[in-house]
């Protein structure tokens, strides 16, 4: 398999207005930084105490291309990590091995695999790109998804099967963890989106009405411009967890872009993203472990 750090992109990550509404409008391109990104408090000695694998998932729509990372010994807490428009490249790697790093069996999964690879996805047209989001989010696709890697991630030996699993969402992300929850309520214990785009919209298949269906305890990390854009959407999603009894830890980042969290875009903020880095691995301490 054709390893995605190998792949020639343009030089920066920018989400553009489009992942405001990504069940609704093409998604603009999403242009991908170049190399390896360096996160900070990923040290020398911790990236080497991981392994990288690719892998490919048999689905009931095809084989997706993905990245399993985990310690290089024991087994231990899964967690399913879903790229943002860019999908599944360099940057969102090294963000699987910090975490990994931190005790976790990390699933990165090429989201578009249903329309290209990883490397070919990551420099699609903004046309293609459409196309591919549109296949990710046909009825019922998220969900035959969500079925494969969990399983995948079971199956495991790096995966301490005894714990409940995770999933964390980035951009497009976001919504895709609430799917994921919600069609595999009894595996997923924990749930973060950030900077999740259409979380709670006014449509009949809006994710924030699958609350009911879920376990997890969530938390989601709202750019301060998203909100801005649709100031409802928190309320719609605080309502939705407390009507279920399941309070979620929904916050606003003030100063804080869409795409604020992933290193290398033109909109990284550092600060606010190590807090909501901090918050995550809070959250999965006190689920998984």
């Amino acid at each position: 398999m054709t390893n995605p750090r190998e792949v020639a992109v343009p030089e920066r990550d920018v989400c553009g207005d489009d992942c405001y509404n990504v069940t609704r409008r093409d998604l603009g391109a999403l242009v991908v930084g170049a190399g390896a990104v360096a996160l900070a408090p990923l040290t020398a000695e911790a990236a080497l105490s991981v392994t990288e694998t690719d892998v490919t998932i048999k689905t009931p729509d095809g084989d997706c291309d993905a990245v399993l990372i985990h310690p290089t010994s024991g087994a231990h807490p899964g967690v399913l990590v879903w790229p943002d428009i860019g999908g599944l490249r360099p940057v969102f790697r090294d963000m699987g091995k910090r975490l990994a790093a931190e005790g976790y069996t990390v699933l990165v999964p090429n989201p578009f695999y249903r329309s290209a690879k990883a490397d070919a996805s990551a420099t699609a047209s903004r046309e293609d790109r459409g196309k591919m989001r549109e296949a990710l989010f046909a009825e019922g696709a998220p969900e035959k998804d969500a079925a494969a890697f969990v399983a995948f991630l079971d199956q495991q030996k790096a995966t301490k099967t005894s714990a409940k699993l995770a999933t964390t969402g980035y951009c497009m992300g976001g919504p895709l963890t609430m799917r994921t929850a919600a069609a595999q309520a009894g595996r997923i214990a924990a749930a973060a989106s950030f900077h999740g785009g259409g979380l709670a919209t006014d449509q009949p298949n809006s994710p924030h009405l699958l609350v009911p269906n879920m376990k997890a305890k969530y938390l989601i990390c709202v750019a301060e411009n998203d909100d801005q854009r649709d100031p409802e959407a928190k309320n719609k999603l605080r309502a939705a967890f407390e009507a279920a009894k399941n309070p979620a830890d929904i916050e606003v980042y003030a100063g804080a872009n869409h795409g604020w969290c992933v290193p290398g875009s033109q909109v990284y903020n550092e600060a606010q993203a190590e807090k909501a880095w901090a918050k995550l691995l809070a959250l999965l301490k006190s689920t998984l472990s």
